[in-house]
């Protein structure tokens, strides 16, 4: 260089940051001179490890760093958490638009960042389907708490598979219609879930029929549902699966009964020396009855039943319970106050909310309700004296059940007579719980926690 300062030629001008001269020892130095000291200091730095991918050309330096965060090109995937009470991670890599991390601890404000595969899992889903003489129901639940599972969706529509049944030994092509129909709707829940577990059962209309097994390949074919076809034992066990939680814990003996369509479920369970935790160990006899309410509406009419009509029904039904041969089991318990009645049906579910003078049938007010023997006694006597077209306009019998449930009222006081009790509850669940119960049991998701009744909660 000359003395202007000018480069001589072939020389290249030094840079002005890089070239600054250090001030001497003692000298005070001014702001430039700082900013430039600090600029150059990266130089004279301890060494860094190297980043696995370099920063881009011209970002070198604190500054750089600041700039992007220190992002890793090639920095595995993650999901942010919510984040913390301290607001946006400003200090953090959570806001990088791209989604990437560094690789350093989270301190408190910033995201808590979480890989996608140490998220928490959703609870798996399970799902029950009834496809009873008169009803098709379907229940889609998720387990919770040890004993509990959350009711997700819920599907239920008569179709009544059974009718005319009784007098031809045979399914008839209209209601096998119906039920495919709302099968169909079932396989569309179904199908928009991803379910882990689920059991398809039929009962008893398709036992008793002729063309049973193959209504149940038409279903398939039509539907892609798999129904099997379970045998009476089977459905007694699910039914106190079902209902177990509203057994009574002070009582020593229970009448649990299912009046279906076309059969009636009865088990006797003995608590005297049984787990209450562990129901199905309790039970000491058990009976299907080939008789519901559909069969015995057909048999003696459902729409203008007469006093006498009336009682030929219950006479009906108390002879099918005297060929049971345990109906005796509880003998020393019936009638006391350790002793109740647990029903679970649409004829149940039907007087209580006449009991309760619902405008609307609500489950959430039924379920587990009890009922007073002289209260009982006294629903039957009035739904029984009331016209066809009276019990039609009671909104919880309504034009689907009016012609059915004097024949349920009939097959109640059978039970009632043959085991005495000063009370009843009502339960608003039954087969698919049961399903749902043995289902998640089996998978073992409440392992964690004491065995016990299940409980479905209904969102």
């Amino acid at each position: 260089m000359d003395e202007a300062g000018r480069p001589a030629p072939g020389e290249t001008r030094p840079n002005a940051r890089s070239a600054a001269p250090a001030p001497e020892a003692g000298t005070a130095m001014t702001k430039r001179q700082r900013r430039r000291r600090r600029s150059s200091g990266a130089a004279s730095a301890p060494a860094i490890p190297p980043a696995p991918a370099p920063a881009p050309a011209g970002r070198t330096g604190e500054a750089g760093r600041r700039k992007h965060g220190h992002r890793k090109r090639h920095a595995p995937k993650y999901a942010a958490a919510s984040k913390g009470a301290g607001g946006p991670a400003s200090h953090g890599p959570a806001a990088n638009a791209r989604g990437a991390a560094a690789a350093r601890p989270a301190h408190a404000g910033e995201a808590r960042l979480v890989r996608e595969d140490e998220r928490p899992r959703a609870p798996p889903v399970y799902a029950a389907l009834d496809l009873g003489t008169n009803n098709c129901r379907l229940l889609v639940a998720t387990p919770t708490r040890p004993g509990q599972f959350r009711v997700v969706d819920a599907f239920s529509r008569i179709v009544r598979l059974g009718e005319g049944l009784g007098r031809t030994g045979r399914l008839a092509t209209g209601a096998m219609d119906r039920a495919v129909a709302a099968l169909a709707i079932c396989a569309q829940k179904l199908a928009a879930r991803e379910v882990v577990g689920a059991r398809l059962i039929a009962t008893e209309a398709c036992r008793a029929a002729a063309n049973g097994e193959e209504f149940i390949e038409r279903v398939e074919r039509e539907t892609g549902l798999r129904l099997e076809i379970v045998s009476r034992e089977t459905e007694a066990r699910l039914a106190v699966s079902g209902c177990g939680s509203l057994v009574d814990r002070g009582a020593k003996g229970v009448v649990l009964f299912d009046i279906g369509g076309g059969s009636t479920e009865i088990a006797l369970l003995d608590l005297r020396h049984t787990n209450p935790r562990r129901l199905s160990n309790a039970i000491v006899a058990w009976t299907s009855l080939p008789v519901g309410v559909v069969s015995l509406a057909e048999r003696y009419g459902g729409r203008n039943v007469p006093p006498e009509q009336f009682e030929a029904m219950v006479e009906d039904v108390l002879y099918r319970i005297g060929t049971f041969g345990g109906r005796d089991r509880l003998d020393r318990l019936t009638g006391t106050p350790a002793f109740h009645l647990l029903g679970t049906s649409g004829t149940v579910t039907t007087l209580a909310g006449v009991h309760l003078d619902l405008q609307r049938y609500d489950r959430r007010q039924v379920d587990g309700l009890w009922l007073k023997d002289a209260d009982v006694e006294q629903l039957i006597g009035r739904i029984a004296g009331w016209s066809f077209e009276e019990r039609v306009a009671n909104p919880c019998i309504g034009s689907d059940r009016a012609d059915l449930v004097i024949a349920g009222c009939a097959i109640l006081e059978a039970i009632r007579r043959v085991w005495p009790a000063s009370a009843l509850r009502v339960a608003d669940r039954g087969l698919r719980e049961g399903l749902l119960t043995e289902m998640m049991a089996a998978d073992g998701v409440w392992r964690r926690g004491p065995a016990r009744p299940a409980q479905a909660v209904y969102a």
